[in-house]
């Protein structure tokens, strides 16, 4: 592997929100070396930064690859390849906008994720879950009332598999983590793209729950649960629940509870104004578009009281089909609450923490893994600088140029 060489960037340690005036040296796809006047090796490319910004390679700890229509239900009916070759265009275009890393929250499997770290599709490293696991007339399933048959096999292009009962779910969980799953997904609670389902509703036994937790743990892995309401989240997190996806509707209880289990939030504030906008022109159903407002104003309220209290945090955006675009969009609408460095920290090294990556991602310290991203501006006063991906000059990932 060709030896990398950026000069003459202005580096942020994200850690710190300090500045400081150098370059990278990025070796056998990781970081070898920064700071001021480094000698490039033989053969090495070198890269004239003129003091653009350097970051971290951005991470996206909620997404779904193979979403291509915000018609969930849809997706189990496509072929298998079909979804593949969408997934590919949409992964391309998160590398593009500077995220070198994504957690799949449902969807993606290994055959997408052993593409991608082959080289064979373009797109950031991806950490899956496979499906997610839900209850008969959960979130994840997609299923109209009067629908009664239901196909779960892996290859379907679905996001959920429905399992029932603490053997069931056991056994579920068994099978995401046999084929090679970084985490499981359980749907703790309602959601907006759900056919038969209330937003405040919550989903899964106590029982249910915690044995998700105990055969993720078992393989030292961690489980991850969609949840908006403020008793679904603590239901979730009483049971060892490590993440909670969304939390729009949490309280100030809650943030209390986020920090004795020190378990993190990934809110994903971009896809409501999102598909509120233009989600029914994406496939999103008339049902499900009327329950958007049930948690759109909530987030940006339930984002701050987090902050405040501090909850870890982490970036995620949940954006379906033609709103996969979007994704920067999340940094403007955090910074209306938070610091801009809070945000950047969410999707670099809060984000890597939660991964199980903390030094290996997120930073740009040397050893670290050589993902960064090159930008126009400062972003810690100004978030365009990260939320406009045309202020994006370069992406570099495992030390290759994307």
């Amino acid at each position: 592997m060709t030896a990398l060489l950026l000069r003459n960037g202005t580096l942020l340690d994200v850690d710190t929100g300090e500045y400081a005036e150098g370059d990278v040296l990025c070796d056998d796809g990781r970081i070898a070396e920064t700071g001021p006047g480094l000698t490039a090796p033989g053969g090495a490319r070198t890269v004239e930064l003129a003091g653009a910004t350097v970051l971290p390679g951005l991470i996206d700890a909620h997404v779904h690859v193979t979403a291509a229509t915000a018609d969930l239900g849809a997706l189990p009916s496509w072929s298998p390849s079909y979804a593949a070759a969408h997934a590919a265009r949409i992964m391309s275009g998160m590398l593009d906008r500077g995220f070198t890393t994504v957690r799949d929250a449902s969807g993606a499997d290994f055959g997408l994720a052993d593409a991608q770290a082959e080289g064979l599709i373009r797109g950031p490293r991806l950490m899956f879950c496979g499906k997610a696991l839900s209850q008969t007339g959960g979130h994840g399933d997609s299923r109209p009332r009067g629908t009664r048959v239901h196909d779960g096999h892996q290859c379907c292009a679905g996001l959920g598999r429905i399992a029932d009962g603490v053997d069931a779910v056991r056994a579920a969980a068994r099978d995401e983590l046999r084929k090679g799953a970084h985490h499981i997904k359980v749907m703790a609670g309602g959601g907006v793209a759900s056919p038969t389902d209330r937003i405040d509703s919550t989903q899964y036994s106590t029982d249910e729950l915690r044995a998700i937790v105990e055969e993720a743990e078992a393989a030292n892995r961690y489980v991850a649960a969609h949840a908006y309401t403020a008793r679904s989240v603590s239901r979730a997190l009483r049971a060892g629940v490590r993440s909670i996806e969304h939390g729009n509707l949490i309280d100030e209880s809650t943030v209390e509870e986020f920090v004795a289990h020190d378990a993190f939030l990934v809110p994903t504030l971009v896809t409501y104004w999102a598909l509120k906008t233009e989600g029914r022109e994406f496939g999103l159903p008339e049902s499900s578009w009327r329950k958007v407002d049930e948690v759109l104003d909530a987030g940006l309220a339930a984002l701050e009281r987090a902050h405040r209290g501090g909850v870890r945090l982490a970036y995620g955006t949940d954006l379906l089909g033609g709103m996969h675009r979007h994704q920067n969009e999340e940094f403007r609408i955090r910074a209306e609450v938070q610091p801009p460095l809070a945000v950047l920290r969410a999707a670099t090294s809060a984000a890597a923490d939660l991964l199980g990556m903390t030094g290996e991602l997120g930073t740009l310290r040397p050893g670290a893994l050589a993902d960064l991203v090159v930008v126009e501006g400062d972003p810690l006063t100004d978030i365009s600088a990260v939320a406009d991906p045309s202020r994006i000059r370069h992406v570099v990932q495992s030390g290759v140029l994307a």
